[in-house]
């Protein structure tokens, strides 16, 4: 005896690949369908509509599949409200919880459908009652006992970001994909026209950086972008501040002369000398005031008051005092970061863009460059449907990208 359950599609569903994805999801589940209703919008402003009756042997097998359906955008045609179940414990949620995918949500709360705030990949909702319900998400570590969360997928909306069918001004160009062939100089023109449309409507653009960035000589052009105002916050770990400052104090960076690519004698402790003196200072902030730092990235962004996060690993030399060595505290702070973040660029950084993308809502505008295809594809893959990723090599991307945008 097989059970059914229907379930709807809507926007551009053709075009968008979702309706594909949901008939594969299914037959390679073992399920089948049959499309009940079906709609075609035929303008570029028209939205489709589909009606699926999905099949399977047993509850259990229907419940697998209608679950893989949600995470891409498939909800049931007659959904009822959101199940809450209080957290038993501090940091534990009930059996069977939703856990979010970080495409726009909203949940169904006493016959009505609330935004669900602050949306990230693998994390809780949770509901706060009252005469102005609201929902947002929770890691797991900051559950509470008592918490309202929501279990189950029922009264549950996920709304993936779909392809744009007309012209999205700047945007245009961001509709995913990897490419070490598409020309460089015009994506390159295409982000810093996008960068120019997000500042002047008040947005604000993170950048992740990496310690290539400054191996690769595009420091100065970084710098100059965040005293410009272009880039308003810096996402980086340890080893990308003491880099940055190694540069101002001696030079080179890891020992290396950037500019005559010449390794001085005893350059190989520079670093460790930079990290020395930063301590000795107490920190970033106070050799900046006193002037032992005078340039670079991290100059820039304390002389003009751009708040930066360095998130530590179990690698770092050190590490400078304004390192973040608990894990979860600087989890919370690249939160805090990625939630006002309009745009996002990642730039030469496999587990610091992870990190943050690991915060992102599909929604946020993404800009991944590597020299490495394998970084791009992984953290395009992530889930942001509004990004694009470039095969580069960092020190042509950025003095290209702070001449388009500051230059020209």
């Amino acid at each position: 005896m097989t059970v059914s359950r229907e379930v709807e599609l809507q926007g551009h569903i053709i075009d968008s690949g979702m309706m594909q994805t949901c008939f594969g999801i299914i037959m390679d589940m073992g399920g089948s369908f049959e499309v009940e209703t079906f709609e075609i919008g035929r303008h570029k402003d028209e939205r489709s509509y589909a009606k699926l009756l999905v099949s399977a042997d047993d509850e259990a097998q229907l419940q697998s599949i209608v679950h893989e359906l949600h995470q891409n955008g498939a909800n049931p045609a007659d959904p009822s409200d959101a199940h809450l179940e209080p957290a038993p414990a501090d940091q534990v949620v009930p059996k069977g919880f939703y856990s979010t995918t970080n495409h726009p949500t909203v949940i169904r709360y006493d016959g009505e459908w609330i935004d669900v705030d602050d949306i990230e990949m693998d994390c809780a909702v949770v509901v706060e009652d009252g005469d102005d319900p609201c929902a947002y998400t929770k890691v797991l570590n900051a559950v509470e006992e008592g918490d309202l969360i929501v279990t189950g997928e029922a009264g549950i909306r996920v709304s993936p970001p779909e392809r744009p069918r007309g012209s999205e001004g700047a945007f245009g160009f961001m509709q995913g994909g990897v490419s070490s062939e598409r020309p460089s100089e015009t994506t390159i023109a295409n982000v810093a026209e996008a960068i120019e449309e997000i500042k002047s409507e008040g947005g604000k653009i993170l950048a992740v950086c990496g310690p290539a960035l400054i191996h690769s000589g595009a420091r100065e052009d970084l710098a100059r972008l965040v005293r410009e105002g272009y880039i308003d916050t810096i996402s980086a770990g340890n080893g990308f501040a003491v880099h940055d400052i190694e540069r101002d104090l001696y030079g080179t960076s890891l020992g290396m002369d950037t500019e005559s690519l010449d390794h001085p004698r005893k350059g190989h402790k520079h670093h460790i000398y930079t990290i020395s003196e930063v301590i000795r200072e107490g920190g970033i902030e106070d050799a900046v005031e006193n002037g032992t730092i005078e340039s670079g990235v991290m100059y820039e962004c304390v002389d003009n008051d751009r708040p930066f996060v360095l998130a530590g690993s179990i690698r770092d030399d050190g590490p400078l005092p304004d390192t973040i060595t608990d894990a979860v505290e600087a989890q919370n702070a690249i939160r805090e970061q990625a939630h006002e973040a309009d745009m996002v660029l990642m730039l030469s950084s496999l587990l610091h863009s992870v990190a943050v993308g690991n915060c992102l809502p599909s929604t946020t505008r993404v800009v991944c460059v590597d020299i490495n295809p394998a970084t791009v594809t992984q953290l395009l893959d992530r889930g942001s449907a509004q990004a694009v990723g470039m095969v580069t090599d960092i020190g042509t991307f950025v003095p290209i990208l702070a001449e388009k945008v500051l230059d020209e």
